[in-house]
């Protein structure tokens, strides 16, 4: 497709978008739930039309040598399917807030003020590899009222075009608008870069990818972004501590699943508990094959570890994203260096302190700044789904407009509200 074409393919979605988000901001809570709920039934029923399609995303990206983590994450499973088709159950049987009236007080002057939550209009959404966001931005578009104009990945573009089509036949079906959500129907970069330029149509873009993706967005956007580059998240145990409390929750927090944003990068020890606490945990990621890249004094407590991987940490390890299994790990002499490591050198995306010292824990929770902070509980909580959202378009690190995962509460924003009876201003 050349630039023009291009250009004159985005702007078109852009214009359709626009007009489709005016009748999604007062489609009525029955539609919007007969929408998710009909996308729900028709997922459970394409199975094997989407295994076809999917199938032919699995073939052409075997055939392009993409690395076999990389071809898991195209699959669509019925196991895959079925928890998107949940995703929609669980959304329709929210509670809706669009329209929801808040803090409405009376003033001196006779009048009275609050607060409307309404659509923020249309979102773009950029996204790599997993067809399955494709219903997740869909479905949380339909519930926040909101119109989409979705962007997944080339290697996946046959199975996001099944799904697409289904989540406008379900639109139809309820009485909405099909536009609501579109998909770039072409794999041309040069899209990406119309999408992101196009505040005129579009009030937001969301990425979702690698960290390459989310920095040239956020260089290039000419339309707010909802983003985080990096999780580099951190557990600290805290002297006192649960010892035993202490090593099961690193141990999740760690390797229940070494690829999620949300999994923790480094570890800090407090120097009071550090003899207790290290060997243990460093037989547990001994065991699970977990390098542990560690300070002078953390590396020689965890010497005696049998089958331990030892390196010396870097200065740049205290900074770093893994996504592996690998951990940094440095003693500290209590919460108030626990802090200050945190603000330094995380990624401002989930932290959590394992302590039972209680006002240990309530300083962590007012002093570290991160989106997500936590006491005694693995950072991997640190999902939309787990925070009772219904489901997540993405992790943002950004103090504005949304922290933390965004769900349908984060693509919404807030109008103030006037009431009156004839009051004029004197």
């Amino acid at each position: 497709m050349n630039a023009s074409n291009t250009t004159e393919l985005m702007h078109t979605l852009g214009q359709q978008a626009l007009a489709a988000s005016r009748l999604m901001a007062k489609a009525s809570v029955a539609a919007k739930a007969q929408a998710l709920r009909r996308l729900a039934a028709l997922l459970r029923e394409a199975g094997e039309p989407l295994a076809l399609e999917n199938a032919k995303d699995l073939e052409r990206a075997r055939a392009n040598g993409l690395a076999e983590p990389m071809v898991d994450r195209l699959k669509l499973t019925p196991k895959v399917i079925e928890t998107a088709a949940q995703g929609c159950e669980q959304l329709a049987a929210m509670p809706d807030i669009i329209g929801e009236l808040m803090g409405m007080r009376q003033m001196p002057s006779g009048i009275r003020v609050g607060q409307m939550r309404v659509p923020i209009g249309v979102f773009g959404m950029i996204y790599e590899s997993r067809p399955n966001v494709t219903i997740e931005a869909a479905s949380l578009a339909i519930k926040s009222g909101n119109a989409a104009i979705l962007r997944g990945g080339s290697e996946a573009i046959d199975s996001n075009r099944a799904l697409a089509a289904l989540v406008q036949r379900a639109l139809i079906d309820a009485g909405l608008p099909a536009d609501a959500v579109q998909l770039v129907p072409t794999t041309d970069r040069a899209a990406v870069g119309q999408l992101i330029a196009m505040p005129q149509y579009v009030d937001v873009i969301i990425p979702r990818g690698g960290k390459g993706l989310i920095e040239r967005i956020s260089a290039e956007a000419k339309v707010p972004v909802i983003k985080h580059l990096d999780g580099n998240c951190h557990t600290y145990v805290d002297d006192p501590c649960d010892i035993a409390l202490a090593v099961k929750v690193t141990d999740n927090a760690k390797t229940q699943k070494y690829s999620p944003c949300n999994a923790t990068e480094s570890l800090l020890v407090a120097r009071g508990v550090a003899k207790d606490f290290l060997p243990k945990i460093g037989a547990v990621f001994a065991a699970k094959g977990v390098e542990m890249r560690a300070c002078p004094e953390s590396k020689a407590l965890l010497a005696g570890v049998a089958g331990a991987t030892l390196v010396d940490a870097s200065e740049q390890d205290w900074f770093e994203e893994y996504l592996a299994p690998v951990i940094s790990i440095k003693l500290v002499d209590g919460v108030d260096e626990a802090i200050a490591h945190i603000n330094r050198y995380s990624s401002h995306h989930t932290d959590a302190i394992l302590t039972t010292d209680h006002g240990h824990a309530q300083r962590f929770l007012r002093e570290v700044d991160s989106a997500s902070v936590m006491v005694n509980a693995s950072t991997r909580f640190a999902d939309g789904f787990e925070y009772g959202l219904g489901a997540e378009i993405g992790i943002s690190t950004d103090k504005f407009h949304a922290r933390g995962p965004v769900g349908v509460e984060g693509l919404t924003s807030l109008k103030y509200v006037v009431l009156g009876e004839g009051e004029v201003r004197g």
